[in-house]
């Protein structure tokens, strides 16, 4: 795995990301980009100032090269949005994209990534807080994907894809509680995540997806 994508040192960080900050680094390689180039091949729609809007799971967002920083939509304008890990993880993934990745091919679990050595011990995905929160609960697991325009997929007991970047998919694997074996929750990835972040960048990415799930909306 080359150098210049690893991120984020040492991971063990809030779940949230609440103290990151993003390398000017990062920031500078992405500026070096042919933006017209990197909207084809990540879907990205680029706008007339050369700015970048996306849609993480349910909202729009915006990337600032130049102001370095992520946007959201208020009313007709745009305000800087706070969310280190998400900011962090955006700008990765468009400076180490280089091409149009296959989707839905090849979905992986994280011991069968290449640096599948990394998720052990602390650096586990977070799947505990939601097998507590859905564990029993598959309807509410249903609503929390909906409200995030999830897929929903017949597999496990429930299933969803996710979208966190057009053109970069994750699937949550649902098995509810019963009388012989305690629910589980399995993350699952396309392989050609490994072609634009690193081990300690897919972990971050997930648990931040994961924080959307857990988070409270109305129902469906």
């Amino acid at each position: 795995m080359p150098e210049r994508r690893r991120s984020i040192a040492p991971p063990a960080y809030v779940p949230d990301g609440s103290h990151l900050k993003v390398a000017a680094e990062h920031w500078e390689r992405l500026n070096q980009k042919n933006l017209l180039q990197l909207s084809a091949q990540t879907q990205f729609q680029l706008t007339h100032d050369g700015r970048l809007v996306f849609k993480f799971l349910n909202r729009n967002i915006l990337v600032d090269p130049t102001a370095r920083c992520l946007q959201r939509p208020v009313g007709a304008h745009w305000e800087k949005v706070d969310d280190p890990l998400l900011e962090l993880v955006s700008v990765l993934y468009l400076g180490n994209v280089q091409d149009v990745y296959p989707l839905g091919r090849d979905i992986v679990g994280t011991k069968d990534l290449r640096e599948g050595h990394f998720f052990q011990g602390p650096h586990e995905l977070r799947t505990a807080p939601l097998v507590e929160r859905y564990g029993k609960d598959l309807h509410g697991f249903r609503q929390a994907s909906g409200r995030l325009e999830g897929e929903w997929m017949d597999m496990a007991d429930g299933a969803v894809r996710l979208k966190p970047f057009p053109r970069l998919h994750l699937y949550y694997l649902l098995w509810e509680e019963d009388e012989e074996f305690p629910a589980r929750i399995n993350v699952l990835f396309e392989r050609s995540i490994e072609n634009v972040l690193a081990a300690d960048a897919i972990w971050a990415l997930a648990n931040r997806v994961s924080l959307e799930l857990l988070k409270p909306g109305e129902a469906i």
